[in-house]
């Protein structure tokens, strides 16, 4: 009897189920992840020829849901979270009310947390994060949705005699109260100020994973933590001898502050070294109005709006 040339009847077999197996995984087995992974922190906006600086928020192309054609009248949106999407906030609503006319839209911002919270009550439709969700409230049906790259700055006060730039390194001891004399980082003599923002502040939490390492904030006597998350007041208590850290898009035009260059590189650059995501929060499943504004936020129009505001 002639033997065959071809394999074995058994590799064809094997090589079925695996393909069979592989199939099934492709289909049915694949789950996509509530979090939507981000973008490289050096990813530009829309437009931005690569390698050139980035606005001071950049827009992410999130579309978790199409953009709407048209939206009825009297629709009406809830917002509350973080004060470092209020400018993000305001304008989305002012291009959203303008483009479906009769919509209302109500942005709060009292912080990460409150925004969270309203949100898994009810008494808001969408939480505005600067902060990854947790396990806990992915597990509570939580859905986050990248909407902007944004830098956290550095400040000190315009009259701030010392004029220097800080390393990554250095920023880390003064907010852990290793350095606490501005001689430490070249200036003359006198106490470095912290001015903190509180723990329920998402930019709290993300400058402890960026910039502290997931190390604590310092307990020594320069270091100040205010009772709420305004950053207003906190610009306010910087003074002459003051540091703090806020949004860059709300200092990147005070005349009151100047923003300090970290490892000789400012936060309008790409690779600026602290960077984070900011994010629009739903609860599964999302309502009509909730959909209509996430679609519209990654519209063109809504990628524009955020940008510039019209």
């Amino acid at each position: 009897m002639a033997k065959s040339s071809g394999p074995p009847p058994i590799v064809f077999i094997l090589l079925f189920l695996l393909l069979a197996g592989g199939g099934y995984w492709w289909f049915f087995m694949r789950k996509d992840s509530q979090q939507a992974t981000l973008p490289s922190s050096s990813t530009n906006a829309p437009g931005t020829p690569p390698g050139a600086p980035l606005p001071s928020s950049s827009p992410i192309a999130a579309a978790p849901f199409p953009p709407p054609t048209s939206v009825p009248a009297g629709t009406n949106l809830r917002i509350d979270g973080s004060t470092s999407m209020v400018t993000i906030n305001v304008n989305l609503k002012n291009g959203f009310q303008r483009q479906f006319p009769g919509t209302i839209v109500t942005a709060n911002t009292n912080g990460t947390d409150k925004g969270i919270q309203a949100l898994l009550v009810g008494s808001v439709d969408i939480a505005a994060i600067s902060r990854p969700l947790t396990s806990q409230e992915l597990s509570s049906g939580l859905v986050a949705v990248p909407v902007a790259l944004d830098a956290i700055a550095v400040v000190v006060g315009a009259n701030n005699p010392w004029k220097g730039g800080l390393s990554s390194g250095q920023i880390e001891d003064i907010f852990e109260g290793k350095i606490a004399d501005w001689s430490g980082v070249g200036g003359s003599a006198g106490q470095i100020r912290v001015i903190n923002r509180p723990a329920v502040s998402g930019t709290h939490q993300t400058f402890k994973e960026l910039v502290l390492g997931g190390g604590n904030f310092g307990t020594t006597p320069n270091i100040t933590t205010l009772p709420n998350d305004e950053t207003t007041g906190l610009l306010r208590e910087l003074k002459t001898d003051g540091i703090g850290y806020a949004t860059y898009t709300q200092v990147a035009k005070q005349q009151t502050v100047r923003v300090v260059p970290v490892n000789g590189i400012t936060p309008d650059s790409p690779t600026y070294p602290f960077r984070r995501a900011l994010y629009y929060v739903y609860k599964n499943p999302a309502s009509p109005a909730v959909q209509a504004f996430l679609g519209y936020t990654a519209s063109p129009q809504g990628q524009q709006a955020m940008l510039s505001g019209g």
